[in-house]
């Protein structure tokens, strides 16, 4: 099985934080970019496989491609980040029996229907009842944008919220 170092939602992906400091502080040799949108646009994946850092390859797929090579044989022991844009597809993902223990959210932009619950994060309906599937299914939800920060529980600060 592929060793998941880190699974993050981050909307930016793949940018100075994740470039250094994450990928430096996990030790991994891949990203996986999880996005069905992301896989079909040519030049945003372009971009991404360019902004790998020094020694990480960057390979931008689509979900259904996640659930397929997540237990392939040529991914043992690999040392792996995923990075999604949206809690969705990491929902998508947990049911389609990829395993992994937490999820650190680092950056959710503000868009119409949507409510900051932190500097970083912006939520809507969706957006929670995936959260909440997560939770449910005993996966941490941590927010924090980089490695030094404070890890903010999710699920504590959308109760205070009274989001859930």
């Amino acid at each position: 099985m592929m060793d998941i170092r880190l699974v993050r939602i981050d909307d930016r992906l793949i940018h100075g934080q994740v470039a250094t400091v994450w990928t430096k502080s996990t030790n991994v040799e891949r990203i996986l970019v999880i996005s069905d949108a992301v896989a079909h646009d040519t030049l945003r994946k372009a971009l991404l496989v360019q902004a790998a850092p020094p020694g990480v390859k960057v390979n931008v797929i689509t979900v259904e491609k996640m659930i397929d090579i997540f237990s392939d044989e040529r991914f043992n022991g690999i040392k792996v980040m995923l990075l999604f844009t949206n809690p969705e597809d990491v929902q998508r993902v947990v049911e389609g029996k990829v395993v992994f223990q937490s999820v650190n959210i680092g950056g959710m932009s503000f868009t119409s229907g949507k409510r900051m619950i932190s500097n970083a994060v912006a939520v809507d309906e969706r957006d929670i009842a995936a959260f909440k599937y997560l939770n449910d299914q005993g996966i941490k939800l941590e927010i924090r944008k980089v490695v030094a920060d404070n890890q903010v529980n999710l699920m504590e600060l959308l109760k205070k919220e009274q989001l859930v």
